[in-house]
């Protein structure tokens, strides 16, 4: 998938950014654990995810 398109949707919708990248797993539920916290840091990670 294109890497622009899923950096947006890291920003805007982190945890659907974390499925399209990895799959469901632990990386997907520590992403709605940290966006159930807050949402910025479940951003962030997703971020990462994609980039990494």
């Amino acid at each position: 998938m294109n890497k622009i398109v899923l950096i947006l949707l890291a920003i805007f919708l982190p945890p659907l950014a974390v499925f399209l990248t990895k799959g469901a797993g632990k990386d997907l539920l520590i992403n709605v654990l940290l966006c159930l916290l807050f949402f910025i840091p479940g951003s962030i990670h997703a971020i990462w995810l994609v980039l990494k």
